[in-house]
C-alpha cells in the first residue's frame, strides 16, 4: 500500500524526523487558508498523487504570494498529471499539499528499503539528490552510498556516521544526520514499511536537515497490525481492477500485454508468463486464484481478466493440488456463459480431478481448447491471438 506525501510526513513527525510545516487542501480557497497559517514569503504547492516526478509534469509550483498559492492550486487541482511514473494515462489530482518554502544549500537523496538480496534493510544515500536520481544511479552507481543494517543489532550510531561522512557532512551535521537516519529506521521497522524514500533530503542555508519530500510503501500482509495505516489508503489512486481483485481475495497485477492469465500459485503464474513471452506473446496480467479458491472466486477471476479490453486471448494453467480441477472448470464454464466469450481460450489442467475437469469442458459445448502440455498450450494461445490480430 502506498500513501500520499502529506500522510508520510505526518507519520515521520511522530518519529522525530524534521519536515517543513504544511497542510493539505482540496480547493484553491483551502490552499490559501493553509498558506496563511504558514510562515512565508515563499510557499510550495504540490500535487498529491501516488507517483514521483511531479515537478517534471507541472505538479509542483513555487508561490511568492498568497494570490499565487491560490492560482497554482486552481491550476493543479483537477488536472491529469502525467509523470514518468504514471504512464501516458496520468493521474487525476484531487488534493494538494501546501508547505512553507526553505532556502536550500544542498539536495541529497536518502532512502531505506528492503534489500531482497540480503534479506535486510539497506540505507541508500547520495549527494546527487533531486528529480534525476534514477539517471544518477544508472550512470554513476559509485555515487550511491549503501549501508546494510543487521536486524540482530538494529540501527547504530556508526551507521549514521558512515552515511553522514559519505554525504560530506561534518561537525554537528553528522549528529543531526544520525538522528535523522534513526528516525527513518524507527518509522520503517515499527510501521512495517517496505520503502521510505526522501528525495530530496535538504540541508538549508540555515543549517537544518529536512525531509523535503517523502514516499512510503507498506507491506500489505502486515496491515492487519496497523488499522490506522489502513485508514490512510486512497482507493482513488489504486487501479480499479486490482482493487476489485483484492476485495475478492485474488492476487492480481495488471500488465501491458494482451494474453490474460489465470493460474493457481505465484510461482506457476510467473512461469506461465515467462513461457508466454518465450513463444512471442505478452501477458496482460498476473493472476493467482490461490490454492483453495471456490467456484465463485474462479468465476470472478475469469470475468476480471475479460474486463480488460486489451485482452485478446486467455490462457488458464492450473495444477490441481488443494485446488481441484473440476472446481476450476465449473468456474470457467460459468464465466464463459455469462460474458459470452468471443476471444480464444486455452486451458491446461493437471492434478486432482483433472479428468472431471476435462469432462466438464467437453460437455459444455463451449469453444474451450483443453491441452495437457503447458508448452503446447502457451504456443497455441500466442498463435491464436496473432491470427486474430
Amino acid at each position: 500500500m502506498n500513501i500520499h506525501e502529506y500522510q508520510a510526513k505526518s507519520l515521520l513527525c511522530t518519529f522525530g524526523v524534521p519536515v517543513p510545516q504544511g497542510g493539505v487542501a482540496s480547493t484553491p480557497q483551502e490552499a490559501r487558508t493553509v498558506a496563511q497559517t504558514l510562515s512565508g514569503p515563499i510557499w510550495v504547492v504540490k500535487a498529491q498523487i501516488h507517483a514521483g516526478g511531479r515537478g517534471k509534469g507541472g505538479g509542483v509550483k513555487l508561490a511568492k504570494s498568497l494570490e499565487e498559492v491560490e492560482t497554482f492550486a486552481h491550476q493543479i487541482l483537477g488536472m491529469t498529471l502525467i509523470t514518468p511514473q504514471t504512464g501516458p494515462e496520468g493521474r487525476l489530482v484531487q488534493k494538494i499539499y501546501v508547505e512553507t518554502g526553505c532556502a536550500i544549500a544542498h539536495e541529497f537523496y536518502f532512502s531505506l528499503l528492503l534489500d531482497r538480496a540480503t534479506s535486510r534493510l539497506i540505507f541508500l544515500a547520495s549527494t546527487e539528490g533531486g528529480m534525476d536520481i534514477e539517471e544518477v544511479a544508472h550512470a554513476h552507481p559509485e555515487k550511491i552510498i549503501k549501508t546494510i543494517i543487521d536486524p540482530a543489532t538494529g540501527f547504530q550510531s556508526f551507521h549514521g556516521r558512515k552515511l553522514a561522512y559519505g554525504l560530506g557532512l561534518k561537525g554537528e551535521k553528522v549528529r543531526e544526520l544520525t538522528a535523522f537516519a534513526k528516525g527513518i529506521y524507527e518509522a520503517v521497522t515499527r510501521l512495517d514499511a517496505s520503502l521510505l524514500e526522501i528525495n530530496p533530503m535538504v540541508l538549508t542555508t540555515e543549517g537544518k536537515i529536512l525531509a523535503l519530500d517523502a514516499k512510503m510503501s507498506f507491506d500489505d500482509n502486515a496491515l492487519y497490525r496497523h488499522p490506522a495505516l489502513e485508514a490512510l489508503r486512497d482507493v482513488n489512486e489504486e487501479d480499479p481492477m486490482e482493487r476489485e481483485a483484492a476485495q475478492n481475495e485474488l492476487s492480481y497485477i495488471k500488465l501491458d500485454g494482451n494474453i490474460g492469465c489465470m493460474v493457481n500459485g505465484a510461482g506457476l503464474a510467473m512461469a506461465t508468463m515467462d513461457i508466454i513471452k518465450l513463444y512471442g506473446g505478452d501477458p496482460a496480467n498476473f493472476l493467482d486464484v490461490g490454492g483453495g479458491a471456490t467456484r465463485e472466486r474462479v468465476t470472478k477471476a475469469f470475468k476480471l481478466i475479460l474486463s480488460d479490453a486489451r485482452v485478446k486471448g486467455v490462457l488458464v494453467n492450473i495444477f490441481g493440488g488443494i485446488m481441484r480441477c473440476d472446481i476450476i472448470a465449473e468456474g470457467i464454464v460459468a464465466a464463459v456463459k455469462e460474458v459470452h466469450l468471443t476471444i480464444p481460450l486455452v486451458v491446461r489442467l493437471a492434478g486432482t480431478n483433472v479428468e472431471l475437469g476435462k469432462d466438464i469442458f467437453a460437455k459444455s459445448g463451449l469453444p474451450i481448447l483443453s491441452l495437457d502440455d503447458l508448452s503446447e498450450a502457451a504456443k497455441c494461445i500466442v498463435e491464436k491471438v496473432k491470427e486474430a490480430a
